[in-house]
């Protein structure tokens, strides 16, 4: 062949580059997916190596001195940091309230807007993760001027004007007590100068009924599905509190809640509304929690908690119980409980009534306590004005067969503790012991 004949034309040159260009193309987006493939996989693993350890040390909490300092004490109130992890939808869509409720953020101040918040609050033509961040700015701007807000929510004397009979003299006077002894408590130990706590969670367990003008947090194992029955009739949505479901109540989302509003719905109720709390010693709603969502058939609580707990606190686990969860040990649930890396996090109905009412920055006007639950009800509902045949049902919601808990059913939990567990649970529950002025429970 001569070498003239050897000499590529210029399509025969553009045509193989364009088949190296392609191949060469296609082979480095294999290699950048395997290698991403391989990256998750090894991030996956390694997630998975933490979450199922096995038994190893429980990092229990520190334990807390029986008398703790005024600094140790305040420090646990003003330290409570309500943050938590959100869905981005779920975080987005409050952010979004947040801006949306600008507004009336400035009846609340009555500020102007610095040239900063008005940039960050201004529409956008970037990016979406630089309308996320502006989103972000915004909602940190209205936060800066809601905190101007006086906290704590001031007390305001009870309006008994309603009150006709003398019976409830007793009563009164313990709730007068309850009330001097938590706000005496709030002024010694949680001066709060800068309110840190995100706002729509502060108020997020707190139930709103306009009519009457309540605002009830709820507290669950402490009569909280009563409570929500006698919403709903004073609402006007039962005619009685005994045709009531227990899916009605709890999933059927007939009553609103205080997150629900925008900012100035939230402070004028804050400040003009009756709020109520009812609160239940510690260690006894703790054991009601545990029978209820553990020693019987639950579809969430077994599968979610109940199968992190037996397979991290329970060495040599049968199959069954890892597939299915059933079958927690109370022991091993309160390993779970003092735990600082829970395989799965707190839950509402083990949660501390400190972190979920918050009443050392919302004074409430009325403390009630399961331990007299139907008499300090009633006390209330002809306070607030209620129908006189409305009184607080007296029935268990669920396992009406069940011995209540009671202080000698918790006895019978508690004895398969060692000591120091059952102190590590008082430590853990200290403060609600403490603002609640419960009994130190036997150890």
């Amino acid at each position: 062949m001569q070498p003239s004949e050897m000499v590529m034309n210029p399509k025969q040159v553009f045509l193989s580059v364009l088949i190296f260009g392609v191949a060469g193309l296609l082979l480095f987006m294999y290699l950048q997916v395997w290698i991403e493939e391989q990256h998750t996989g090894r991030v996956e693993k390694r997630r998975e190596q933490k979450v199922t350890s096995g038994w190893g040390p429980v990092k229990y909490l520190r334990p807390v001195p029986r008398i703790m300092s005024t600094e140790k004490i305040q420090e646990h109130i003003t330290n409570q940091n309500p943050k938590f992890h959100m869905p981005e939808d779920v975080r987005e869509k409050k952010e979004n309230l947040l801006l949306n409720s600008e507004r009336s953020t400035r009846l609340l101040t009555k500020t102007s807007h610095s040239q900063g918040g008005d940039q960050a609050l201004s529409k956008t033509t970037g990016s979406p993760t630089e309308k996320l961040n502006e989103k972000r700015q915004g909602a940190k701007t209205v936060f800066n001027k809601f905190s101007k807000m006086n906290w704590p929510v001031d007390i305001h004397p009870l309006n008994k004007s309603l009150v006709k009979d003398n019976k409830w003299k007793k009563t009164d006077e313990t709730q007068e007590k309850r009330r001097s002894f938590l706000q005496e408590f709030c002024k010694k130990y949680g001066g709060v100068s800068h309110h840190q706590s995100h706002l729509f969670h502060t108020v997020s367990r707190i139930y709103v009924e306009d009519k009457h003008k309540i605002l009830y947090c709820e507290v669950p194992k402490a009569g909280c599905s009563n409570w929500k029955r006698i919403l709903m009739v004073l609402n006007g949505l039962a005619s009685s509190a005994y045709n009531i479901s227990h899916n009605a109540v709890h999933y059927g989302k007939h009553l609103k809640k205080l997150d629900s509003f925008d900012l100035k719905g939230i402070y004028t109720r804050l400040n003009t509304y009756t709020k109520a709390v009812f609160v239940r010693d510690p260690v006894e709603r703790l054991v009601s929690a545990f029978r209820d969502k553990f020693e019987h058939p639950n579809s969430y609580y077994h599968p979610v908690f109940g199968k992190a707990i037996i397979k991290k606190y329970r060495p040599n686990a049968c199959e069954e119980a890892l597939i299915n969860g059933s079958g927690v040990k109370f022991k091993e649930f309160i390993h779970y409980l003092l735990d600082s890396h829970r395989p799965v996090g707190m839950d509402i109905h083990w949660e501390k009534v400190s972190k979920l009412c918050y009443p050392c920055l919302i004074n409430y006007d009325f403390v009630g306590k399961f331990e007299t639950l139907e008499e300090d009800a009633n006390y209330f509902l002809q306070m607030i004005g209620a129908p006189k045949e409305l009184k607080f049902p007296n029935f268990k919601d669920r396992h009406s067969s069940d011995e209540r808990t009671n202080a000698q059913v918790v006895r019978q939990y508690l004895k398969d503790l060692t000591r120091t567990e059952r102190q590590l649970i008082y430590d853990f529950y200290y403060l609600d012991y403490l603002m609640f002025n419960y009994t130190t429970p036997f150890l």
